[in-house]
């Protein structure tokens, strides 16, 4: 019997603890009697004061969100030192995620947050522990936060970031190119020959918090628009009850959904999805091959996947929506020219340059195969 640590961070729903959960459900229908234990590290640590920590950091990026933005690209993104040290971050944690790993003795553990994966990566290099870490790379791109040498292996969302790791020295053998992890429930769709119709069938998120811009960009919808749009109202209650009670023939408001099963039919029945670019989200809908429209996005991570996705043309840029009056008017010229071939034919190249292997059965190949354990 194997037993496997997962580390994210805060104890409010995010892509950390989706990827996670993903992974420990995948692993444990391969291997029902392995142990999976999740840790969140700043509640394990803290106690209830992480509720206040997690609101603090919701309403510092919802008021202030350029100052977040420029703090967060000083910290993590732009630092030119080698060997960058968080000692704030050592002097609350280290100990402390030193115990939770000599109390549980996991055989593997699953960092799906930087600040797991630079602690251990320092145990590590210090030889305080000896336990393969793998990182999971819940965004598409890779900051200073993240531990990096002394990492067993490293599952990232792009080749671009494999790229990355090798020209810092870390071996081929120890990176994949796995997308972010989805839920096993989440099934890969063939690409499908979008013919031009009438009436499409979008899905509008917010993201599970459903904090954002989309009360705005919904208000943007016509009664006789030509498009039928879900509304995924995630845990924003008051934006579903208040959508119920409108009746807008266009929309059909859902409230927050946890089972993978119900969101799997959802993107089949979907020609696009406009959303913000949570990594977790993201990575369903390229699984899915589900044309991606970015409509707004939270300061800092976000930011950078919208970049990235741009970048390598596997999302389409809709910031300007509030130029029109009926979205509709952006959408349909781009749904219905040449721009969607396009777009399938990056997200069929993204496809192949991925690991045939899903990430939970690599990490169950890498336990079984490593003499060890």
């Amino acid at each position: 019997m194997k037993t496997v640590l997962f580390l994210p961070l805060l104890q409010i729903p995010s892509g950390h603890h989706q990827v996670a959960d993903a992974l420990k459900e995948d692993l444990l229908a391969m291997a029902p009697q392995w142990q999976c234990h999740k840790v969140e590290l700043l509640s394990s640590r803290l106690g209830q004061a992480e509720k206040l920590i997690s609101s603090v950091y919701l309403q510092w990026i919802r008021h202030f969100p350029k100052t977040y933005s420029i703090l967060y690209d000083q910290a993590v993104i732009r630092q030119k030192k080698a060997h960058l040290s968080f000692r704030y971050y050592e002097f609350l944690f280290r100990r402390h995620i030193k115990n939770v790993v000599q109390r549980i003795q996991p055989d593997l553990i699953v960092c799906t947050h930087a600040l797991p994966s630079y602690l251990l990566n320092k145990l590590k290099l210090n030889k305080e522990i000896a336990n393969p870490v793998v990182n999971v790379y819940t965004d598409y791109f890779i900051h200073h936060l993240w531990g990096i040498e002394a990492i067993d292996y490293h599952f990232v969302g792009h080749p671009y970031m494999k790229t990355q790791l090798l020209e810092k020295g870390i071996p081929e053998s120890r990176v994949f190119v796995t997308g972010i992890p989805v839920h096993p429930h989440i099934t890969i769709s063939r690409q499908k020959k979008r013919a031009v119709r009438s009436r499409y069938i979008g899905l509008i998120s917010g993201g599970s918090l459903g904090i954002g811009a989309f009360a705005a960009l919904i208000k943007r919808i016509s009664p006789d628009d030509p498009i039928d749009y879900y509304i995924l109202c995630g845990k924003n209650e008051q934006m579903y009850k208040q959508l119920n009670s409108e009746n807008h023939p266009r929309l059909i408001p859902l409230p927050y959904i946890s089972s993978r099963k119900e969101m799997d039919a959802l993107y089949d029945q979907a020609d696009f999805i406009l959303t913000k670019p949570g990594g977790a989200t993201l990575s369903e809908c390229l699984y899915k091959k589900l044309p991606i429209f970015i409509y707004d996005m939270l300061p800092g991570q976000e930011e950078m996947n919208f970049r990235i996705l741009k970048q390598f043309q596997l999302a389409f840029d809709f910031l300007n929506w509030k130029d029109v009056s009926n979205i509709a008017d952006k959408l349909l010229p781009v749904l219905r020219s040449p721009q969607i071939a396009h777009y399938f034919n990056k997200v069929e190249e993204y496809h192949r340059q991925l690991s045939p292997e899903r990430p939970a059965m690599l990490l169950y190949s890498k336990l079984n195969d490593d003499p060890s354990q």
